[in-house]
């Protein structure tokens, strides 16, 4: 009997939950059950997903910024399709594959100047280790700075950059020679570099937990600062890139030029992981510095022919279809939406963010009553009141969003830049929704309250 992968979903979908309860992760099914996201999921085609129940969700997850072109679009499908009837010849390791060259070719035309070598791996994670790898081999220097709340990743090096101690807990010691400095205190970077053993200093342009935007002058003058002591200038634009602000880069809404960038979530068109790092060309000849050292940094998957012919589609439906213009536009419109509800509602602290990423940062209310609950919540774990936000979204308007990072009031939206004036009016309607419920002390929002604070302060 022929192997059917169709017959195979069918006659399994009722197991999904057991067998990852049995082999994957069943505290994620928990939480999963908790909130109310345990859902089946049968089908996702742009900027919706479709339960096995027939219900049509509104995904502003995009996969953590993966669907920047929505889900299953037909001109990666046809591509992929394409590339493998053609029996083409895949990691045959002892080679120089076309796809890559041309996809390094379409990437470095993107690039700020000076950007003209790429290397290709499978995550951002990868891309991000790569970039470390790189910035000691071409400096000869050991350390590394970061920002705080700073997120790069969860492999042992990229964990040694996160500013959040959520992550960091259970896993340390990690690397030695990685220090963190303040956001906007510039002073404080240049005391580091002022060491002289600073390889590099890495930032997310806007910051992807918690949608942190630095002060207008800090990226320019940390460039600068950078520049000045011999230190590399590393932007992670794994989340941030790729259209998700309104620029290409989001580092060019600050007229930077980096010494490496690194890319990946949406440059697979949501179909196949890839990730590069693009970098000056005498960064790249300081690691690859011989005949002998070619390949002394390297991965298994890293040229494959899926993910560079996805990567190439990708650029082209970006292209094609404008998405970076459509990215900014549709994020004034959301935002200004938004910020209307700011002026109605006093639990609105604040609405910021470039293109189509967005961050909604809650506060206390003023009410006594509301104060206790909001009191209440936080002493159970901080940040439950965006989460209590997230589930009723998800349950009265069946959007699916994310709180922006541990223990922190803020929802984080990254809609596909593909959404368009229906979808702005859908988002800003159950945000005024949801908000207005929130109001009301015996209202669905905090009538969750009291199961997740039993969650929380349960062992």
């Amino acid at each position: 009997m022929a192997f059917s992968l169709t017959q195979l979903i069918a006659e399994r979908q009722n197991d999904r939950a057991l067998l990852h309860q049995r082999y994957v992760n069943p505290k994620l099914l928990r939480a999963l059950d908790i909130i109310g996201f345990n859902k089946t999921w049968v089908r996702g085609e742009g900027a919706y997903l479709w339960d096995d129940q027939g219900e049509r969700y509104l995904d502003l997850l995009s996969g953590y910024s993966v669907y920047n072109l929505g889900r299953s679009h037909p001109v990666i499908k046809q591509v992929i399709h394409e590339l493998v009837d053609l029996d083409r010849p895949n990691l045959v390791k002892m080679d120089c594959p076309l796809l890559a060259g041309l996809l390094a070719e379409a990437l470095v035309q993107r690039m700020p100047p000076g950007l003209e070598a790429v290397f290709f791996a499978n995550s951002g994670a990868e891309a991000v280790e790569t970039a470390i790898k790189f910035a000691r081999a071409a400096t000869g220097r050991p350390r590394i700075l970061y920002l705080d709340h700073a997120f790069h990743g969860l492999t042992l090096g990229a964990l040694s950059l996160n500013g959040a101690a959520a992550f960091r807990e259970g896993f340390e010691p990690l690397m030695p020679g990685f220090d963190m400095v303040p956001m906007n205190d510039l002073e404080a970077l240049e005391r580091e570099l002022r060491k002289g053993d600073v390889a590099a200093f890495i930032v997310e342009p806007i910051q992807g937990k918690g949608v942190y935007i630095p002060r207008d002058d800090y990226l320019p003058e940390a460039q600068r600062l950078c520049r000045r002591y011999g230190t590399l200038f590393i932007c992670d634009e794994v989340q941030v890139g790729m259209g998700r602000t309104g620029r290409f880069l989001c580092c060019e809404h600050w007229g930077l030029e980096p010494d490496i960038v690194t890319l990946a979530k949406s440059l697979g068109g949501g179909f196949v992981p890839v990730s590069a790092t693009i970098t000056r060309r005498n960064i790249h000849e300081k690691t690859f510095s011989s005949l002998k050292r070619c390949q002394v940094h390297s991965t298994t998957f890293g040229q494959n022919e899926l993910a560079m012919a996805a990567g190439l589609a990708t650029l082209y439906v970006m292209d094609q279809e404008r998405l970076v213009e459509r990215a900014a536009v549709m994020g004034e419109k959301l935002m200004a939406g938004l910020r209307a509800l700011q002026e109605r509602y006093e639990m609105i602290a604040e609405v910021r963010g470039k293109g189509l990423m967005i961050g909604i940062e809650f506060r206390p209310p003023r009410s006594m009553a509301l104060k206790a609950a909001w009191a209440a919540a936080e002493a159970a774990e901080k940040g439950m009141f965006a989460q209590l936000m997230v589930m009723a979204l998800m349950r009265d308007h069946r959007i699916l969003v994310q709180v922006g990072g541990p223990g922190v009031n803020i929802i984080k939206l990254l809609p596909p830049l593909i959404i368009g004036d229906e979808e702005v009016e859908m988002i800003v309607s159950a945000f005024d929704a949801v908000m207005a419920e929130a109001e009301r002390l015996r209202g669905r929002v905090w009538s969750q309250s009291a199961e997740l604070i039993k969650h929380a302060v349960a062992p």
